[in-house]
């Protein structure tokens, strides 16, 4: 078993689900554990000014090895996982020398993860694969780039024959929930730029995202006894429905790809009296990012007009923007990522995010920060699994990408 990979599956052990509105950075307690074993592994690899804030982000500086006039470079994942799935007692299984059939995860529950389904499976055919056992999801979002981090950390502390300047680390909570930066200290961890570790397929590497805002909508009813409710009742659970269908039904993640945005409703609950919609809005274009926003707005404001005014209340909160304007004036980190994930036999992809990162709050807050793959699959759901020599093999890229901003 690689550095890495053991590295990993200690990390997965731990259970650091974060939690919607919760109110608190971490909003679970549980993450200060993984990001208490993380401090001390830090240290113990040599990794200089190693500390843990009150909001359990996690900092080391790798200082440089010589005198090289190059950008302090950064590296962060995260090390929260999805609400979407269990994430207690995560027991990874290890598929040998993948045979290119359908995969059994769980044969008391019927999980399996087929060919048909994912045909990119095929192309990891006579490699080990890291699974779930179909009852939780794996954690490799994103406890695979904290691995590949921990394991670049260790490979330049112990080669020092590798040049690198100075080296920033970081580890952060709640980014699923979209509070992963909300209390990063930007200029104290003081790297020049950054890159993201979090998600996607090897090679792949993104600095276009969504504009992202999340929606909450409550309708309030007026319960009335049916038998007299003639003219007088407001089913806040039906005008909810009605207010769903004036949008746009082709505009939803089911049927979009690529750069198409969507309306995504999460959730719902409610009653007669009183019912509450939570969606989120994305789309990678501002100007249609703002007129989504708008057209809900009307939506709801055309409930009122028909069942007065406060029946739908609007809460609309943006989440991130598209960093795409942030990184193109400092494309050479895509190059540099491009350059790296060629030198170690992989070739690289510019794809756009369906979703975003951590990477783009910080880009717009003056960090410029794209991200790079883990190697991973089929994040947030019991069918997440990474080939084991993705972990490897994105370990040799991020070493190899610190030693370019030496040169």
């Amino acid at each position: 078993m690689s550095k890495v990979v053991d590295y990993f599956l200690k990390y997965v052990a731990f259970d650091t689900q974060s939690a919607e509105d919760a109110g608190t950075v971490p909003s679970t307690e549980k993450q200060f554990a993984l990001a208490k074993l993380l401090s001390e592994q830090l240290k113990n690899i040599g990794v200089k000014d190693v500390s843990m804030s009150e909001h359990g982000y996690v900092y080391g500086t790798i200082p440089a090895n010589g005198d090289y006039n190059c950008q302090t470079v950064g590296f962060l994942a995260h090390m929260d996982t999805s609400p979407d799935c269990p994430d207690e007692n995560v027991r990874p299984q290890l598929v040998k020398h993948y045979d290119g059939k359908d995969i059994t995860l769980n044969k008391a529950l019927g999980v399996k993860m087929t060919t048909k389904m994912f045909p990119f499976l095929k192309n990891y055919v006579g490699q080990d694969l890291i699974t779930t056992d179909g009852t939780t999801l794996l954690g490799a979002d994103d406890k695979a780039g904290i691995a590949e981090i921990m394991t670049m950390a260790e490979t330049l502390l112990t080669h020092p024959e590798i040049p690198h300047g100075t080296i920033k680390i970081a580890f952060t909570p709640d980014e699923e929930v979209g509070h992963g930066v909300d209390f990063f200290d930007v200029p104290g961890w003081g790297a020049d730029v950054a890159y993201t570790v979090d998600g996607g397929a090897w090679g792949e590497m993104e600095y276009e995202t969504f504009n992202a805002a999340s929606m909450k909508v409550t309708i309030h009813g007026s319960n009335i006894h049916p038998g007299s409710a003639k003219n007088i009742m407001k089913n806040a659970a039906t005008i909810a429905m009605e207010l769903h269908s004036l949008l746009p039904a082709d505009q939803v993640p089911e049927k979009t790809e690529g750069y198409e945005g969507f309306f995504h409703l999460t959730d719902m609950e409610g009653g007669m009296a009183k019912a509450t919609l939570r969606y989120i809005i994305r789309d990678h274009d501002r100007e249609k990012f703002e007129e989504k926003k708008a057209l809900f707005a009307a939506c709801a404001e055309k409930i009122n007009e028909v069942y007065g005014d406060g029946t739908a209340e609007v809460d609309i909160t943006d989440s991130y923007y598209n960093m795409k304007e942030k990184i193109l004036p400092h494309f050479h980190l895509i190059e540099r990522a491009e350059n790296a994930f060629r030198a170690n036999g992989v070739a690289p992809m510019c794809v756009p995010i369906r979703g975003g990162t951590d990477g783009a709050n910080l880009s717009w807050a003056g960090l410029p920060c794209p991200n790079l793959s883990t190697g991973g699959y089929n994040y947030h759901g019991v069918r997440e699994w990474i080939p084991s020599a993705s972990l490897d093999v994105m370990t040799n890229v991020v070493v190899t990408l610190t030693a370019s901003f030496a040169e």
